[in-house]
């Protein structure tokens, strides 16, 4: 069981959750030091699609970050709303994608 970023996230990326992951699970397309970089109507400008993901392999499911989701982005993923299951896949394969060090 892991928790799940939503599309909710798209174009907001504002980080708090990723500051408060004990394991560090978060993780999107742009580095980190990249994106904290950029105030939050830079980031939305330069990266309009950017979501952030939760690694399901590495989510301990502490809950630290859904409160610190601003948007409400983030769920339990068994307390994902049926119209969002499909995130659920989403973040895993975000994962999968990635190169293995």
């Amino acid at each position: 069981m892991s928790y799940v970023i939503t599309d909710a996230c798209v174009g907001a990326c504002e980080m708090a959750c990723v500051h408060v992951c004990p394991v560090d699970a978060i993780h999107g397309a742009v580095p980190e030091r990249e994106l904290s970089a950029l105030s939050g109507t830079e980031r939305v400008k330069r990266h309009p699609s950017l979501q952030l993901y939760i690694d399901p392999e590495s989510c301990i499911c502490c809950a630290a970050c859904e409160p610190e989701c601003p948007v409400s982005a983030i769920f339990d993923e068994e307390d994902l709303p049926a119209d969002k299951a499909w995130c659920r896949e989403e973040n895993a394969r975000f994962f999968a994608q990635q190169p293995q060090p």
